[in-house]
């Protein structure tokens, strides 16, 4: 008795020290980038204006091709802050008004807005409407002078608006009706309050509008007829002088306009250049005096001077890009240039009176990874010595983002990681021998101190400075950054594929960029003009024998936008990023079917099916074709013709003859087709599973010990269509025009196991398939509300093994062959449920083995991905489950799911423009990596059933540590005090 009441008060107290010890669900603020990381992006930059006055932050705003505004600091590139247009919300100009104000034109011209310069608020918006569509054009005052009759003068949907810089009133209108007017400049000479209006009418006439400023009025139309026509854009070279192509492409127009007269003066290209093999186009810019052409490889800068006579100031056969001018001083403007020499570019600054000086020439050594340049923007700063230095904002081929000032690269953004189109992933390298796979931190030392002040932290009596310690030493000693593979499989390579055709190798611990690739057979080329990078694949992923190769991916691409052009692949190793070889195709690729198998080397097999329905084997090799012609008859797969409402499936027939005969290409033949009909249906989404899917079991024990088998295939098609007028945006029909029917397809056999009509129901819809069941989301017209639904299968065959006896000694028949051409036994089950938010992306949480509870993963309209259980979207649910189904974990049936803040994977963070949502199974079966594109990038690691197989990075061992020895302690000190409480009891 002794000892147990001298035991319970430490083990009570051991016990209160390790149950503290247990994880929690919540994120700390010191827990913050330990397993996540976020990344901010804004897109290929389309324009940028500099404002540097002397009070404020020096900053640059610039808009995207992504539709985002943002305002970024002169000195490190960072956001200051960004706003993202929707998707339909094109930016069509930006700049300065009145020093504070940001004015964006976007939607066609059909939206002007005003932002408060310092922190982005939007300050007012104005819809400008008119007769027809046009281009857009966009004048702010470069006044600073706040008045009311500071206007904005922007020309948009065929009409002249006058706006107010101050609250974006529309002051006055002007249309321009004709119907075959196309403006090409919108001119407003420094001081003047004339307006000019130019442009093309019936492709050979020249019409010049003079306008009044103040009050909109026509003072003068003037019109002149080119009989040869025109092409292209003109060349702004002074307020009443621009320059443009004839219809041939040889010719050059001088058009002036100088007090509302037009006057032509025509120069054949060839009395410029002798060596001229047109045709030409006129490079954009706007610099006073001097515009530039460009025919074959050669680039002419060419100086107007007299009346409309023309002169060359250099050719050069370099890769050339120009700024626009740069008011300088009065009557003084300066531009930029840039030329590629191998792995440098020249810089030179220019007057644009004075070609042969220059204010500034520099050299810079470029990464020959970046590409070319693709436009430039200038920007001036008064130095102490009372001259103009200047700053170069450069945008590269691979779409990132550089600063170059005094000769340097300043900093630089890699933009290029806003689009990506597709993702996979690869393993790092082993960890060779001598190097310790646990090792932690340095010395015994640096150990000691961590878990000591691990442990001041929990018992909350650290200071703010070793809470930040703490949170620096936790980064530094995860290894996370760590570039060889971990034993829970945790670190990982991204391989992102961008729509600049860059390679990009994310490491999955802090996202950093361990390589990156501008891929050569997606450069500009004679033989592929219009390069498109397409898809992504796992191409070689050694394991056992073959460890000493690198694994690599395979780059799918074709060399323009239509199905039938030729194919490019492309391999790279994805350690090093090396292009291994690239392979320009006589066929087009309108298909990619990996295959599930390997040869020796572990190269995984692809066919690749051309617009012709023709299937190439590669990689091209003996060994290849052999397993290829073993598995011939086990070889089927489906085409989905959205346009014609067509499903077809397909099998291989025998080696091509004809043209693109050799024995890797084989004919094929179709096995069945799905006609769904044009007037009452139209298809809008397809899903399948993921061929790397695994399944733990296909047994499910429900309530009574009763066991349900699932209906596992990989061969299933989930397709939805749609009534052809529900097609449009969200409301455009009422609910009895619009129907949505789902259906489940075997591609083997063209067999429709399940279809579902929701009457009333429209898209679009987003959709994931995972084992045996499929969610969707669409919206209800009927109820004005977001719907997810779900359905699930079973398999009735294996009715006869429903005893979990059976099951667990082995006597069933779940071993047995099954046929896909024999009739199966299929059951559905299941539901609706109203959502809440609008989807963007929706994905599902997947393991090593399969064991973990399912998470769906639904990118919100928000921008943040919510983690939801499977379990909420349950067929079985029902309002009042028994207690069979209690204990089984069925939940009681609402008609709507909960959104649960604390379920959002991304915290209080937005993943701009979210588009895809990529999970990849840790080798720890609790956790799945999760990787969210868009914009900006999200990673993190995800355990939907806890960490159940692990201690957490943060587990306190000195405290375990600690309480052992306590308890320890505690026993030897207690049997001690009982031992002598015995001897002094016997001495009585």
């Amino acid at each position: 008795m002794a000892i147990r009441s001298f035991f319970v008060p430490f083990l009570l107290f051991g016990l209160y020290f390790y149950s503290s010890l247990s994880p929690v669900l919540s994120l700390y603020e010191d827990q913050v980038g330990l397993m996540d990381w976020h990344q901010q992006y804004i897109g290929k930059v389309k324009q940028a204006v500099f404002s540097t006055q002397k009070t404020g932050r020096r900053r640059v705003i610039v808009s995207t091709e992504e539709n985002v505004i943002a305002s970024l600091d002169l000195r490190h590139g960072e956001i200051f802050w960004r706003h993202l247009l929707g998707s339909d919300d094109v930016i069509d100009g930006i700049d300065i008004g009145l020093g504070k104000y940001v004015i964006t034109l976007s939607s066609g011209g059909s939206i002007l807005r005003s932002w408060n310069l310092p922190d982005g608020q939007m300050v007012w918006e104005s819809y400008l409407q008119g007769p027809k569509h046009s281009k857009s054009f966009l004048l702010v005052p470069t006044n600073l002078k706040i008045e009311k009759d500071s206007v904005i003068v922007v020309f948009s949907n065929g009409r002249l608006h006058a706006v107010s810089c101050i609250d974006g009133e529309v002051l006055w209108k002007k249309d321009f009706e004709a119907e075959s007017f196309e403006v090409q400049q919108v001119i407003k000479p420094p001081g003047s309050d004339l307006i000019y209006v130019v442009g093309f009418a019936a492709s050979s006439q020249f019409e010049m509008y003079q306008i009044n400023g103040r009050n909109g009025e026509l003072l003068k139309h003037e019109s002149t007829t080119f009989s040869s026509g025109f092409l292209g854009e003109v060349s702004l070279v002074s307020s009443e002088t621009v320059v443009a192509l004839d219809s041939t492409g040889s010719i050059l127009l001088t058009i002036s306009f100088q007090n509302g007269e037009i006057s032509f003066q025509q120069t054949p290209i060839s009395n410029l250049y002798e060596h001229f093999s047109g045709p030409a186009i006129i490079i954009p810019s706007s610099v006073p005096g001097i515009f530039a052409i460009k025919t074959n490889a050669i680039t002419i800068f060419i100086r107007v001077i007299g009346e409309g006579m023309l002169e060359v100031a250099e050719k050069t056969n370099h890769e050339t890009a120009i700024s626009d001018s740069l008011p300088l001083s009065e009557g003084q403007q300066a531009f930029a240039l840039i030329q590629h020499a191998g792995s440098e570019i020249h810089l030179a600054v220019k007057l644009a009176h004075d070609w042969d000086g220059n204010l500034l020439k520099e050299s810079i050594k470029m990464n020959q990874q970046r590409g070319l340049v693709h436009k430039v923007f200038i920007n001036n700063y008064i130095r102490t010595d009372k001259s103009h230095g200047f700053r170069v904002l450069i945008v590269m081929e691979d779409h990132s983002l550089l600063l170059l000032q005094q000769g340097t690269i300043v900093w630089s953004r890699e933009d290029g990681l806003a689009s990506i189109i597709d993702v996979t992933t690869s393993e790092l390298p082993v960890e060779r021998d001598g190097v310790s796979v646990a090792k932690v931190e340095h010395n015994l030392f640096e150990w000691l101190k961590g878990h000591m002040l691990k442990l001041k932290g929990t018992l909350m009596l650290a200071s703010p400075e070793d809470v930040a310690l703490i949170q620096s030493m936790r980064l530094k000693s995860s290894e996370k950054s760590k570039m060889t593979r971990d034993h829970n499989g945790f670190r990982k390579l991204l391989i992102v594929l961008t729509r600049a055709g860059k390679l990009f190798a994310l490491h999955t611990g802090d996202g950093h960029i361990v390589w990156s690739h501008l891929l050569r057979s997606l450069h500009k080329s004679e033989p592929c003009q219009s390069p498109i990078g397409l898809n992504l694949y796992q191409w070689q992923v050694p394991h056992h024998h073959a460890m000493d190769e690198n694994p690599s991916v395979l780059v799918v691409s074709r060399c323009g936008p239509s199905s039938d052009a030729p194919g490019v692949l492309s391999f790279i190793d994805t350690y090093t990023g090396n292009e291994l070889s690239s392979l320009s195709l006589a066929h087009a690729v309108a298909q990619v079917i990996p295959l599930p198998y390997t040869d020796s080397t572990e190269q995984r097999l692809h066919l690749l099916i051309d617009s012709d329905k023709h299937a190439h084997l590669y990689p091209k090799t003996s060994e290849a074709l052999s397993i290829f012609k073993r598995e011939f008859s086990n070889i089927y797969w489906y085409s989905v013709e959205g346009h014609n409402g067509i499903i077809k499936g397909h099998a291989l027939k025998y080696e091509c003859t004809g043209k693109v005969a050799d024995e890797f290409c084989f004919d094929t033949r179709e096995l069945w087709s799905v006609v769904f009909p044009s007037e009452s249906e139209k298809i809008i989404a397809t899903v399948t599973r993921k061929l790397n899917e695994v399944v733990h079991t296909q047994a499910k024990v429900i309530a009574d010990q009763d066991v349900m088998y699932k209906y596992i295939s990989k061969n299933l098609l989930f397709v939805v269509t749609v009534a052809p007028k529900g097609c449009g945006e969200i409301g455009s029909v009422t609910p009895e025009e619009s129907w949505l029917v789902a259906y489940l397809i075997d591609t083997v056999t063209g067999r429709i196991l399940h279809r579902v009509t929701h009457h009333g129901a429209q898209g679009p819809v987003h959709a994931v398939f995972s084992e045996n069941w499929v969610v969707y989301h669409y919206f209800n017209l009927r109820a004005h509300r977001y719907e997810l639904s779900v359905i699930e299968l079973y398999d009735q065959s294996r009715a006869d093994n429903k005893d979990v006896w059976k099951l667990v000694l082995g006597k069933h028949n779940l071993t047995s062959p099954i046929s896909l051409f024999s009739r199966p036994e299929v059951i559905t089950k299941s539901q609706s449920y109203f959502f809440t938010h609008s989807v963007k992306a929706i994905a599902v949480t997947s393991t090593a083995k399969g064991i973990t509870s399912k998470q769906l993963l639904i990118g919100t309209i928000g921008d943040q991905v919510l983690a939801l259980d499977k379990r909420f979207l349950d067929p079985r649910r029902s309002v009042n489950p028994t207690q069979a189904e209690k204990e089984e974990g069925i939940i009681p049936l609402t008609d709507s799911l909960p959104i649960i803040p604390q379920s959002y994977v991304t915290h209080a963070l937005r993943v701009e423009g979210l588009r895809g949502i990529i999970t990849v199974p840790a080798k720890l079966e609790s956790t799945t990596l999760v990787f969210a594109h868009g914009v900006d990038l999200f990673f993190t690691q995800l355990a939907p059933s806890r960490t159940y197989d692990s201690l957490t990075e943060d587990f306190n061992y000195a405290l375990l540590l600690i309480t052992i020895v306590a308890l320890v302690a505690a026993i030897f000190v207690t049997w001690r005090l009982s031992e002598r409480k015995e001897l002094q009891e016997k001495w009585r």
